[in-house]
């Protein structure tokens, strides 16, 4: 009975803290972070997006657990994805210590994007399994274009298609991963309309899209973390190129392509 009791206090614990933490209709199509105390509803007050505050950033896992929230002090903050959800035991320690909650809504950019494009040689297909399960999970439609296995391949052929299905408006945007990133997207600039960028931080990744219109993204399977490529393709997916400065200055770079082609 007592077990009974405990299960249920338990279940009833992470609905509140579920349905409270989540941010509203309104505060959902807002380009700010909802921000509340796990216990309290409304929540408190509206952030910016910046990372201003934050104790802790989970904001590129789907599921937290009580192993992303252990350590954290009382009145501690926790930046997490829009559509993350709470394990009980990771519930319980929010609002046991009365954590704050932050749920990061995504820019225009990550609703625009709907279509991409992914290859991998050998040295990258295990992260690209790992990024074509990530960007399902953020509801984008995943064209693979291999390889599918770690038996030793070449990466021009794989970067070449990626690129190849953004030229040709087949894939909105495209992402290949090899060993350091760089091979791939050398490949991938030889391609009419494609503007590649080899991505290494999330920085590097907003700048890619915001000042140079990348298209196409590469990533080094040698150089960053299962962890650290969600942040960078979530920073690069929602970033959007938008100020006119931006514009011009790319479209200089397609006139230099324009006049070397035949």
């Amino acid at each position: 009975m007592a077990d009974d009791a405990t299960r249920d206090r338990v279940r009833a614990l992470v609905r509140d803290v579920l349905n409270k933490a989540m941010p509203d209709t309104a505060a959902s199509t807002s380009p700010a972070n909802a921000v509340g105390r796990a216990g309290d509803s409304p929540p408190l007050n509206v952030a910016s997006s910046g990372s201003a505050g934050v104790t802790r950033d989970e904001s590129a896992k789907i599921v937290i657990t009580e192993d992303d929230v252990r350590g954290l002090e009382r009145g501690a903050v926790l930046r997490i994805a829009e559509n993350a959800r709470l394990t009980p035991l990771a519930a319980d320690i929010v609002n046991d210590r009365g954590i704050e909650v932050v749920r990061r809504i995504p820019r225009s950019g990550l609703n625009k994007i709907r279509t991409v494009a992914i290859g991998a040689d050998h040295g990258g297909f295990p992260m690209k399994e790992e990024l074509k399960k990530f960007l399902t999970e953020l509801g984008h439609r995943v064209h693979d274009f291999g390889t599918n296995s770690e038996s030793a391949v070449d990466y021009p052929d794989f970067a070449h298609a990626v690129a190849r299905a953004v030229s040709d408006g087949s894939a909105e945007v495209g992402i290949v991963i090899d060993g350091a990133g760089v091979g791939s997207a050398m490949t991938a600039n030889k391609v009419p309309g494609v503007r590649a960028a080899a991505c290494y931080s999330v920085e590097v990744a907003r700048n890619s899209r915001e000042h140079n219109g990348a298209n196409v993204l590469t990533l080094g399977s040698k150089t960053i973390t299962s962890d650290q490529m969600r942040e960078i393709v979530r920073a690069w997916l929602t970033t959007d190129l938008t100020e006119e400065r931006h514009r011009k200055r790319v479209g200089k770079i397609e006139a230099i392509e324009r006049q070397y082609q035949r």
